[in-house]
């Protein structure tokens, strides 16, 4: 096997591992997340507490896990607070409210293993099968995130 193909299986194995994760590979999350809001990856990750060489690496597929639970709990945020589906990016001072409040949010936690739903790039109903912040649930983050 060439480098080349097993650097592409090592690949679309850490992004089926962030789906089975997180209801969705990184990437889809990231890239709805800027298209959006109409902002660069970098900014994103300033938002939400990683560096944008990390964010990077997740993105790819280069890195499989999120290892903070509070920036997963401001990604799952983020993603939630987007509108479904394409169409103009709200105007920029509501895009810097929604950044500001999720840059500032403190995730809470719940124990136990529960299914926490969480909504995949294309619409569908998804579980993430581990512990995660309880801000990560839709309902109460978004409640949480509006002023």
């Amino acid at each position: 096997m060439t480098d080349d193909r097993a650097d592409a299986e090592r690949i679309g194995a850490a992004r089926d591992r962030q789906r089975e994760l997180y209801g969705a590979p990184v990437g889809e999350r990231v890239r709805r997340i800027t298209a959006g809001l109409d902002i660069t990856q970098g900014r994103l990750a300033r938002t939400l507490g990683l560096s944008p060489a990390m964010l990077s690496q997740l993105v790819s597929g280069r890195r499989v896990k999120i290892g903070d639970p509070a920036v997963l709990a401001r990604l799952m945020a983020l993603d939630a607070a987007v509108p479904a589906g394409p169409g103009t990016p709200p105007p920029a001072e509501e895009v810097e409210a929604l950044l500001g409040r999720v840059r500032a949010a403190r995730p809470g936690w719940t124990p136990g293993p529960d299914l926490l739903p969480v909504r995949s790039p294309d619409g569908a109903a998804a579980a993430v099968p581990h512990q995660v912040p309880a801000s990560a649930g839709r309902g109460a983050t978004v409640h949480r995130l509006r002023p």
